[in-house]
């Protein structure tokens, strides 16, 4: 059986007494979009520079193609680097940034040289800028020339250390898609790390959700942002509005919980058990529920507190048993209402979920 691209196995890394990563363990399959995410500090650009080579591993084995590269240098182990200053050599020119590494490697006649430029530029839509001067380009061009740079190496993974971090917002929506364009086109293994949850939503085949040095979650996209394994995930992964609630009754699938007078039937995950008498913690995506006029089952009543329009984007406000509940609506509501009424929120069924309560909960006082 073809072993994984990369392995990783019971990471740890510390500086000083600090536990930095702490027993990570995932693979990576070959031609794949990963992405890692997690809050700044939770130890994801340490993982990044430990598969790089740039940080040594203090227990853990890292297998590229099954063998291990722990002890080898960062310029034997087949994977580049793009970081979030693109490290261009502001005294070369595009061509000899990213003729740079060959030429040190001595991997190629400067005639197959020219041919590979030109294809990798190619690549990122910058033909034609060969004899400009790093600092005559725009954020966005400096990243795809760092990214033409690593490529022309033809690396196994190309690791990207949040590369979009210094663009505006509306070229790094832009790039988020000429990136995962890229990836799918050249089939170079990406593993990329942002703090920024869109981002990593929308380009990634799978994302490792990352807190305090820990893998919280490795999933697709849509079974993170829909089926959270725990409280951290559910917080950081979407807005939801979260609650905590009284068991009332359990079942294989769906559980009946309390909120003040309101009982209401909310799905659970299979991996977790939940009894009645238990309080639990309730997790809504905002822009899956909808406010309705008329009484309606299994919905929650609140009374409507504030009203927002931001273009297409309704924000309502309601109290619910004295918590604050929030639900973004997009275009016309089916419910014109007006603060101080009476209302009912409902929600579609998967975008409900229930989670036992976690200690950390309890910390924050809510």
């Amino acid at each position: 059986m073809k072993p994984p691209l990369l392995s990783l196995v019971d990471v740890n890394k510390y500086f000083g007494d600090v536990h930095v990563l702490k027993d990570i363990s995932f693979t990576i399959e070959q031609g794949e979009f990963l992405t890692l995410l997690g809050p700044s500090g939770c130890g994801k650009t340490t993982l990044l520079r430990c598969i790089a080579g740039l940080e040594s591993v203090h227990s853990g084995d890292i297998l590229l193609h099954g063998r291990s590269i722990k002890g080898i240098v960062p310029n034997k182990r087949n994977v580049n680097t793009v970081f979030q200053n693109y490290a261009l050599f502001p005294h070369l020119n595009v061509y000899d940034n990213i003729a740079y590494g060959p030429r040190v490697k001595k991997s190629m006649t400067e005639t197959e040289l020219t041919d590979r430029v030109r294809d990798v530029l190619d690549l990122v839509q910058m033909l034609g800028y060969e004899k400009r001067m790093p600092h005559q380009l725009s954020g966005g061009q400096r990243q795809r020339i760092a990214i033409a740079r690593a490529l022309i190496n033809e690396p196994a993974i190309l690791l990207l250390d949040e590369p979009l971090g210094a663009l505006d917002l509306k070229l790094r929506k832009h790039m988020q898609t000429e990136l995962a364009h890229l990836q799918k086109k050249t089939g170079t293994t990406f593993v990329y790390v942002t703090h920024d949850q869109d981002e990593a939503l929308n380009m990634s085949d799978r994302i490792v959700v990352i807190d305090q040095g820990k893998v919280q979650q490795l999933g697709s996209p849509r079974d993170i942002y829909n089926n959270p394994s725990n409280l951290f995930v559910t917080t950081f992964i979407g807005d939801r509005n979260i609650m905590q609630v009284s068991v009332v009754e359990t079942g294989e699938t769906h559980a009946k919980v309390r909120l003040g007078e309101n009982v209401v039937s909310i799905r659970k995950p299979k991996q977790h058990s939940l009894q009645a008498g238990e309080d639990a913690i309730l997790a809504i995506h905002m822009d899956k529920m909808r406010v309705s006029c008329e009484e309606t089952a299994n919905a929650l009543r609140g009374v409507v507190s504030s009203i927002h329009y931001a273009g297409s984007q309704i924000r309502i406000e309601l109290k619910v048993d004295e918590k604050t509940i929030t639900v973004v609506e997009y275009q016309k509501t089916e419910c014109e209402c007006n603060e101080g009424d009476s209302v009912f929120v409902v929600w579609e069924d998967h975008g409900a979920i229930l989670l036992p309560l976690e200690e950390a909960w309890i910390e924050r006082g809510v």
